[in-house]
């Protein structure tokens, strides 16, 4: 039975679209991090309140990511929950970022407010798995696929070239020692040319190309063996290393996204991805119905 998109669970998994403006993707990360930690040690957030000199209703809006974090009272939390060294490496590496201008503020006037914390979170994976339906998932799109899709929502010249080279921008990943990326796409997204038969044989070609790399897996969902696994909508998860913060997964809609961390409702999302790798081609027929791409648009 094709699934169905899941409800976010009330309070763990949020619609981006009715998040307060101004929210930062860094400060929510941060503050997820100090939730699963105090959680983990079974501590309310009133034991912790006292450390700090603050209100319940403080550690609550810092949780949340909805106010700036003073470092002193991030540091005062670690040392009252007595993180591990490691853990409070990574909870500095988080507060440094909430401190610090990141990559893509410069892309603020075309960046979506539901893919900002998305775009945050993708440099502290170790794993990416990406279902998509309609387009080749962003971290492996050439230019001139990315600029046809940008074509369909943004108007001036100045917005389009901008929001090309944020989704040019995000490829960086790729070069890095991590995450490991795994796409599984849907056969449609081969036989849809997007951009035109000379932009889809760029991107095809590309497509080729990176499926090979040691950190890229790439597996085509074909029409016949996936039509009873294959959900209506996109799906990306991202997997974080064990002192890092929980496990997350991303489902955008029209307006906006839900950013999923409820264990049960992750658990029933990585089903999903678990039914279309298995009925995914192997890695070399998926190239080979990529070759049959390119031949179809020369």
């Amino acid at each position: 039975m094709t699934a169905l998109p899941l409800p976010a669970p009330d309070g763990d998994g949020a619609s981006v679209s009715r998040l307060p403006a101004g929210r930062e993707a860094a400060n929510v990360m941060l503050g997820e991090y100090l939730r699963q930690c105090r959680e983990e040690r079974g501590l309310k957030q009133s034991d912790i309140a006292v450390s700090i000199r603050a209100s319940v209703s403080k550690i609550s809006r810092l949780e949340r990511g909805e106010s700036p974090p003073k470092p002193r009272d991030v540091m005062d939390l670690a040392r009252f929950m007595r993180l591990s060294s490691k853990e409070t490496r990574h909870m500095q590496g988080l507060l440094d970022q909430t401190q610090n201008g990141a990559w893509y503020q410069q892309f603020s006037d075309v960046l979506p407010d539901y893919l900002k914390r998305l775009v945050a979170l993708e440099d502290s994976a170790e794993v990416i798995t990406a279902y998509e339906n309609q387009v080749v998932p962003g971290l492996l799109q050439t230019r001139e696929y990315a600029r046809s899709l940008v074509l369909t929502v943004r108007r001036t010249e100045s917005e389009i070239e901008r929001a090309t080279d944020l989704r040019m921008q995000r490829q960086r990943i790729l070069r890095q020692r991590k995450p490991r990326v795994t796409a599984l796409i849907d056969e449609g997204v081969l036989r849809r040319p997007r951009g035109g038969r000379a932009v889809m044989r760029e991107q095809m070609e590309y497509l080729l190309k990176v499926s090979t790399m040691n950190r890229v897996n790439v597996r085509i969902v074909e029409f016949g063996e996936g039509a009873d696994v294959t959900p209506p909508y996109a799906i990306t998860q991202l997997t974080f290393a064990h002192e890092g913060p929980s496990d997350l997964v991303y489902v955008e809609h029209v307006n906006g996204a839900d950013y999923i961390t409820n264990r049960a409702a992750v658990d029933q999302y990585l089903n999903n991805l678990h039914n279309l790798h298995t009925a995914a081609a192997s890695r070399e027929k998926s190239r080979d119905l990529i070759c049959e791409a390119i031949e179809r648009y020369s």
